[in-house]
């Protein structure tokens, strides 16, 4: 537990409105860390999501954390809560929607 998560933003239509999904999920045991839902996709969802999980586990625990190389990961704000909270980040390459399909 706590060693490798993945995060993804997802898009839903229901009933004619869209909302984001962005959830964390631990690869160790499948369970939901964290997720927030949103009617629009800004970094502010992630980054609640972000606080939320980190405020499940110790710094410095060398906890990896996937995504794709969607914008909000490539964020400097979202890198730096990262680097603060000591979690390596992981991204996909470039069309490679695979290796973040669990998520």
């Amino acid at each position: 537990p706590n060693q490798k998560w993945v995060t993804d933003v997802t898009e839903f239509s229901l009933f004619g409105e869209k909302l984001y999904l962005s959830p964390i999920l631990d690869l160790c045991s499948s369970d939901l860390v964290s997720y927030t839902i949103s009617d629009r996709p800004a970094l502010s969802m992630v980054t609640t999501m972000l606080d939320e999980a980190f405020a499940k586990i110790p710094a410095e625990t060398n906890l990896i954390l996937h995504s794709d190389q969607g914008w909000q990961y490539q964020h400097k704000q979202y890198q730096q809560m990262l680097r603060e909270k000591g979690v390596r980040q992981s991204m996909s390459r470039k069309g490679n929607c695979l290796d973040n399909a669990v998520i």
